[in-house]
């Protein structure tokens, strides 16, 4: 009887041990599960479809279409280029290429993203549409993400909040989060106006195969489907990592993430090299492919978000910059930089820069998880909160012989115009049979007199000078007047109760246009909107809860 009850107790520690362990270890379970349905096969040579010999002449008195590229970077800070004297670590990382894009065309100095995390933000680049008219409320991420975050988030007075009773059979399965197919995309509308139509870069719109690039109006794409990626192997020669030990994210991606990319919905392969370099070697090709035929170049960097990995050349140019993850953030934010310049030679040298228009902007602010101060100022607030600093993004339009040299635009726009305005230059239609947010802002300032911004509970509105944002956690409606108080210094809620009410019930007037969320957020989690995650929590912060 004794040794049964040793052997029941022996397998019930190694059965509670098995537990514990997958309990442990289960945040790992994406890549796993990845790895073993579509392993990453070694590099191969992308071939892109070759455009015709010669360019078609131009009928007398008529226009070639102009060529047209979006370049988007990934949690880009306001502050992380040094076109208003900003730039990394005090201004010591320069982005002149990036600079010259707006001295070159039109800065437009009061641009918004979207939303203030990637998924929806790009969702509305693509459509034109609120993500919220068609159920996007949320980043698409795996269960097992929220969840891992979740553990891990709000080290202070606030704590996250993981709402596991939403997990039911309805939602959807990770792949199929993403724009739905009866959306209409820009590479589409463009596409029916004969353009060829490419993506490389980050998608994040959707992993199955209907939701895909290629099936969303790309002929062609070199694409990281998820939210991010490794840009180089961990273990790689060239690589100089920088983790953040503070930061659930961070850690559910290095875990998870792997360096491979699939081209036109093939299986997973190494791209070579760095994946900015590598996004950039290929976005050179294609344009050399295509230089005699109109095309629509969607090349979307997943640089500078985390996992932060610079190349050992870039992090040596930088050794003044004491701080190891600014180093090799600041060297990431550099050789982005220096590519894009990469590719706008390429322009020059294929003779067609005068007829291409090339738009430059990030998906949101730079993030509070990186541990890096300053990212957006001299704006308040981050990625993950509508304040100014998650959702104010450098936004630039440079078309040589339509759009002058030097010029400003201070009115009110953003992501949610660029499918008119791509539109407008392409000659294409734009859907009538549905609403469509987005305005043509090459042709004059937007008609529109507000815009709008959802994630769960937390809404805000912009409707002239004035903005308010309203949360749940904390309790609290925040009025600012941008006019005179930009950076989101004085809330004025209290002494304007009327204009409270008044922003209030726009936004409840919005609200009953949009759609219900395809999938629900299952992460409430603070972020703090004077200091990165890695500050100590101090009585008095100001916070928000962000629903994802």
């Amino acid at each position: 009887m004794k040794k049964t009850w040793v052997a029941l107790c022996v397998v019930a520690a190694a059965g509670a041990g098995g537990y514990w362990a997958y309990e442990a270890n289960k945040y790992k379970l994406p890549g796993i599960v990845q790895d073993w349905k579509d392993p990453v096969q070694p590099n191969r040579a992308v071939v892109w479809q070759q455009g015709p010999a010669k360019a078609h002449a131009t009928p007398p008195g008529g226009k070639s279409p102009p060529n047209i590229i979006l370049i988007v970077a990934d949690d880009l800070g306001y502050n992380d280029i040094s076109l208003n004297g900003g730039g990394v670590a005090g201004g010591i990382v320069k982005t002149p290429n990036i600079d010259a894009i707006a001295r070159e065309g039109i800065n437009f100095t009061t641009a918004y993203a979207a939303n203030a995390t990637c998924s929806p933000s790009r969702a509305a680049m693509m459509t034109g549409r609120y993500p919220t008219r068609f159920g996007f409320e949320y980043t698409a991420v795996p269960v097992e993400f929220a969840e891992s975050v979740s553990h891990g988030e709000g080290v202070g007075p606030h704590k996250a909040i993981f709402h596991k009773d939403l997990i039911t059979p309805d939602i959807p399965a990770y792949p199929d989060m993403g724009v739905p197919a009866k959306e209409v995309t820009i590479a589409e509308a463009v596409k029916a106006a004969g353009y060829h139509t490419l993506h490389i870069g980050k998608w994040h719109l959707g992993e199955a195969p209907a939701l895909q690039p290629h099936a969303q109006g790309f002929d062609e794409s070199l694409a990281v489907l998820g939210g991010a990626a490794m840009f180089l192997p961990e273990d790689d020669a060239d690589a100089v990592n920088a983790k953040l030990p503070w930061d659930r994210i961070d850690h559910f991606l290095w875990a998870n993430l792997r360096h491979a990319v699939t081209f036109n919905g093939g299986k997973r392969f190494h791209p070579k090299g760095h994946m900015t370099d590598y996004f950039a070697d290929e976005a050179i090709a294609a344009i050399a492919a295509n230089k005699n035929r109109p095309f629509f170049l969607y090349l979307a960097f997943n640089a500078p978000h985390t996992p932060f990995q610079a190349t050992r050349a870039d992090y040596a140019k930088l050794p003044q910059i004491r701080d190891h993850k600014t180093r090799v953030y600041g060297a990431m934010i550099a050789q982005l930089d220096r590519r894009i310049g990469d590719v706008m030679a390429k322009l020059k040298e294929a003779g067609i820069d005068d007829n291409t228009l090339v738009i430059f902007t990030s998906d949101n602010g730079g993030a509070w998880y990186t541990g890096i101060d300053n990212l957006n100022a001299p704006y308040r607030g981050w990625k993950a909160t509508f304040f100014e600093g998650g959702i104010r993004t450098p936004f630039f339009m440079r078309w040589p012989g339509h759009l002058a040299p030097g010029s400003t635009r201070a009115d009110a726009t953003g992501h949610i115009d660029l499918f008119s305005t791509i539109a407008a230059a392409a000659g294409a239609k734009v859907p009538a049979d549905r609403i469509v947010d987005s305005e043509d802002i090459l042709a004059g300032p937007a008609k529109r007199t507000a815009l709008y911004w959802r994630s769960g509970d937390y809404r805000a509105v912009r409707a002239g000078d004035w903005k308010l944002q309203v949360t749940k956690r904390p309790e609290k409606a925040r009025l600012y007047n941008l006019a005179v108080d930009p950076t989101e210094r004085r809330d004025l809620s209290a002494s304007e109760p009327q204009r409270v009410a008044e922003l209030r019930a726009m936004i409840d007037a919005q609200n009953k246009g949009m759609a219900k969320p395809i999938w629900p957020g299952l992460v409430e989690a603070p972020v703090r909107i004077d200091v990165p995650q890695n500050a100590p929590w101090k009585d008095g912060q100001d916070y928000v809860y962000w629903t994802n």
